[in-house]
């Protein structure tokens, strides 16, 4: 994402002048903290006032908690580039940020308040954005874009779906699984998108040679079939032709990956970071496919995917949007770097949690401990770049 065009006069706090500012900002601290809340949760050492199960809230509040708030700061700061239009700032941005705000604690305090209550305070903000990101799209013309008001859409739905489950029959099952096909659906448009373009600009300047495979039918069937076999996965998980559908998209998704030629950009840690979070997606695809088979936990895909995928992919987008668009240098700091290594060494401690069950206690307190370690250090890092003003 390059800077904002054009933008309005705005004299506020410099954290409310971008999307991206309270978003990122939000996001990367909750992100650590309701992580340190549901691991003494899980475990019975600490009583949470929600009216879920800890596991619950602990699966809600990363997806349609963490993941919202991720990309609410991601469309919010791309729709001005996209469209021309100008950002959501000051009041109004502060009143999104709220709701969301809202919602986490409506989620945490919902054995206080009533689920019902909470469900509809934490649905109201996903509401109120695909509004915001349909009416932009819309008069901007983008429809090439509108994938993802679509893949918004999905989410919510997700969301709906979760609080359904949840206070019907005391779990959810379905809500959990769109809300994952969601978030990697945009993952896999986004993605593919940036990680090229980023990856191309750089070899250009500094290792000329082979560049990424421009977009083309490939890549187009790669999404195709990572969407239908995310669809086959939310409706039929342990069916056998959706484990091999799973692990078709997880060879194709790795194949796409290759094409983009990230092994020449390492020298670049922001564009590196970037090719290693996207590998999660083709390992998610294949663990999950090989569950559904019967041949391995499906904790262990899901959490490629959850913390991997996403956790990888949002905080590379997050410390790369937020150098860009505060006039930064793009150059991954020694912080940034240790944060990029948390996640990934949380995800595959998390994945050896599942697959090694005998040493699940201690792999789930390091994946744990990393996560926390990560988002709490990447907020601590870019706190004054998110709440100062623009350096140039």
């Amino acid at each position: 994402m390059s800077p904002v065009p054009r933008t309005k006069p705005y004299d506020g706090p410099p954290l409310f002048s971008n999307g991206f500012r309270p978003f990122f900002l939000g996001a990367s601290l909750f992100a650590g903290l309701a992580v340190a809340l549901w691991l003494p949760a899980y475990f019975g050492e600490l009583a949470l006032p929600t009216a879920y199960p800890p596991l619950d809230w602990h699966i809600h509040e990363m997806i349609y908690g963490y993941g919202a708030a991720a990309v609410a700061g991601f469309t919010l700061t791309a729709i001005p580039n996209w469209t021309g239009r100008l950002p959501l700032q000051g009041g109004k941005l502060i009143a999104l940020a709220a709701l969301w705000l809202a919602g986490r604690l409506a989620m945490a305090f919902s054995g206080l308040i009533g689920a019902v209550p909470a469900a509809a305070v934490d649905l109201a903000f996903l509401a109120l954005l695909i509004v915001f990101v349909a009416r932009e799209l819309g008069h901007g013309g983008q429809s090439h874009n509108r994938k993802v008001a679509i893949a918004l859409a999905v989410l919510w739905l997700g969301d709906l779906v979760f609080h359904v489950e949840a206070i019907a029959q005391g779990y959810a099952d379905y809500g959990v699984r769109i809300g994952l096909a969601a978030l990697l659906l945009l993952i896999m448009l986004i993605g593919g998108r940036i990680i090229p373009s980023f990856t191309r600009n750089w070899l250009a300047r500094m290792n000329p040679g082979a560049l990424p495979t421009p977009a083309d039918r490939w890549d187009m069937a790669a999404i195709l079939l990572g969407a239908v076999a995310l669809a086959a996965w939310v409706a039929a998980p342990d069916a056998a032709p959706t484990g091999w559908a799973l692990i078709a998209a997880g060879l194709a998704h790795a194949a796409r990956l290759a094409r983009w030629r990230g092994w020449r950009a390492g020298r670049d840690r922001l564009v590196l970071v970037l090719h290693v979070a996207y590998l999660f997606v083709p390992v998610g695809f294949a663990l999950t496919g090989l569950a559904a088979l019967g041949l391995a936990p499906e904790s262990a895909g899901v959490h490629a995917w959850a913390i991997g995928a996403i956790g990888g992919m949002t905080i590379a987008v997050m410390s790369r949007a937020a150098l860009g668009h505060t006039g930064r240098a793009l150059i991954a700091s020694p912080a940034a770097q240790a944060v990029y290594a948390l996640v990934f060494a949380a995800a595959i401690a998390r994945i050896y949690a599942a697959l090694a069950p005998e040493h699940g206690f201690v792999a789930l307190h390091v994946a744990a401990f990393a996560w926390i370690a990560a988002f709490l250090g990447f907020a601590l890092a870019y706190w004054r770049v998110f709440t100062g003003p623009r350096a140039g």
